[in-house]
């Protein structure tokens, strides 16, 4: 066994509305300085620990004062925690306090591993992110960027969207649906998965497109390389304005007429993993597979 480079300042996140988390934050401080290492709290999360001696940083300045992200929640707070480190090309720990826990490996009561880890002896993977753009008109939206997936959706009226889909230029299909699904690996097992989309190992270079309900029933998800140009053009035959969420944020419209373009984007952030960390293991205990 290897011993990988050693972390030595942490920066700690957590997530508001999870049951418990500043207790679990507390716990985690007081481990990190008895033994002896440097830690600062992302500032929202210094709100939950108001008490704390600890000093905080904008989540922009985080590269300035740590080596590590170590983020306290389930998935959806170590997605953003995944944004700010590919940003500041820093690596991304995660303790569970979730409900699934696909990406937060360590449970908060088996802190002993959080040393192994911070002492070299864990192995990183380096997952990919994708960024997308809204044009229309000769208007541009600002890039979005998502860990798991956009997600085109029906605005707020009930109605399927009828949409193109072009991939690398080369026309896919015309379809009437609830929406699509573009997901990396990461995101398969998220909102792509229910949706009836496959599984990809995270070492896989390949994007996953799911119809959301389309109406029809030969439609079904498409798994193209990652580096594919992905555009999405939104009929003029729509009653509705559909809209685009990343990482299931905040919805964005999108006009009747526009294309969405969705590529890989340039940077990637780096998992941290115990070295007993075992993916077929993960997907069988949260899905509760058999043996």
């Amino acid at each position: 066994m290897t011993t990988q480079q050693p972390f030595k300042r942490i920066a700690l996140m957590g997530r508001q509305r999870i049951e418990g988390i500043s207790e679990t934050l507390e716990t985690i401080v007081r481990f990190l300085e008895k033994h002896g290492y440097s830690v600062v709290l992302e500032s929202l999360t210094a709100a939950l620990l108001p008490d704390s001696h600890l000093p905080s940083v904008q989540k922009e300045q985080l590269h300035d004062v740590a080596d590590l992200i170590m983020v306290v929640g389930g998935d959806g707070s170590l997605l953003g925690a995944a944004r700010i480190g590919a940003d500041q090309n820093l690596p991304v720990l995660g303790i569970n306090r979730g409900t699934l826990g696909f990406l937060t490996d360590i449970a908060p009561d088996d802190l002993n591993q959080v040393l192994e880890v911070l002492s070299g002896n864990y192995f990183s993977e380096e997952r990919f992110l994708l960024q997308a753009k809204v044009q229309h008109d000769s208007q541009h939206e600002g890039a979005m960027i998502a860990v798991n997936d956009f997600v085109l959706l029906p605005g707020d009226k009930a109605q399927m969207i009828t949409f193109d889909l072009y991939i690398n230029d080369y026309f896919a299909y015309n379809l009437r649906a609830d929406g699509l699904i573009v997901a990396t690996p990461t995101g398969s097992t998220a909102y792509a998965l229910s949706g009836g989309g496959p599984i990809l190992h995270p070492s896989l270079d390949a994007i996953v497109l799911v119809p959301l309900c389309p109406h029809t029933l030969s439609s079904r998800p498409i798994v193209v390389k990652s580096d594919s140009n992905i555009r999405i053009h939104i009929s003029d035959s729509n009653y509705t304005i559909p809209q685009i969420s990343h990482d299931g944020q905040r919805r964005i419209p999108v006009p009747i007429g526009a294309d969405i373009t969705v590529t890989r984007h340039s940077k990637t952030f780096t998992l941290i993993h115990p070295l007993n960390y075992n993916y077929f293991y993960t997907l069988s205990t949260k899905l509760h597979w058999k043996g």
